[in-house]
């Protein structure tokens, strides 16, 4: 069966991956070296490397689901399942910051139907808690924690998706969720007072830097599989350390 969709054509690039073809050749070339092409017991892939990752991008970006990208790759469903589970955790979010780096830290909530990784959230949907860590000043995601159960409030999550250790004594900015934390919050109001200016210019200022992280989450949860995923088990953090991969090569291209 031919496929609809392939790499060598870059127009089919753009409106089901939301890449360009640079994006998409840079993001091949890593995969390649992480050794996503290596030789493999069994038959061969009947798609290239290419095509492989292209598969997995749309299927992030677009989230049909794999009876539906099977035709358009002309492979069957169970080999496309195949390729997003050996694509997908090869492409992962890997950056170093120095220490005198300036980070921001928040939280977000991604709907997932594996119920044995989610739980009942603040939206009563069944979700997974993923903290995420930018630079301050290049915006790009530098960490992505494990994902907790969705009713797993930010403080503690801090800690227990392993950001905490992997961020150290770096500066962290964070919203007023992170009590305890160690993190640059903003000030708080104590009933029946009123902040001084110093502290409402500081809050003020604290709220336009942190808004990045939000552009951030926005700008990630284009691709749709972050809006209901259905993938088990691991499958949703591969998928949002992919997605802050993809982010990352978006903004440097």
């Amino acid at each position: 069966m031919a496929g609809v969709i392939t790499a060598s054509e870059p127009s089919w690039i753009g409106p089901f991956t939301g890449l360009s073809p640079l994006c998409l050749r840079t993001l091949v070339t890593a995969l390649s070296r992480e050794g996503a092409d290596s030789v493999r017991r069994g038959r061969p892939w009947s798609l290239s490397l290419e095509d492989r990752v292209l598969l997995v991008t749309t299927y992030w970006r677009t989230n049909l689901t794999m009876r539906q990208l099977a035709p358009l790759f002309g492979i069957s469903k169970s080999t496309v399942d195949r390729i997003i589970k050996q694509v997908g955790p090869c492409s992962r979010c890997r950056l170093r910051f120095a220490k005198d780096t300036v980070l921001i830290v928040d939280g977000t909530l991604v709907p997932t139907r594996d119920h044995t990784v989610a739980e009942q959230s603040k939206n009563y949907r069944y979700s997974t808690n993923h903290q995420v860590v930018i630079d301050a000043d290049t915006r790009l995601v530098v960490l992505v924690g494990q994902p907790l159960p969705g009713n797993r409030n930010d403080c503690k999550a801090w800690e227990e998706s392993g950001v905490k250790a992997a961020v150290g004594k770096t500066m962290t900015i964070a919203d007023g969720g992170y009590p305890g934390t160690g993190a640059v919050m903003p000030h708080r109001r104590r009933p029946g007072e009123e902040l001084p200016t110093w502290k409402q210019e500081h809050n003020r200022s604290h709220k336009q830097v942190r808004a990045r992280v939000e552009h951030a989450f926005a700008r990630m949860k284009t691709w749709k599989i972050l809006r209901v995923c259905r993938l088990k088990g691991e499958g949703v953090h591969h998928a949002v350390l992919g997605i802050a991969h993809l982010h990352n090569l978006a903004r440097n291209t």
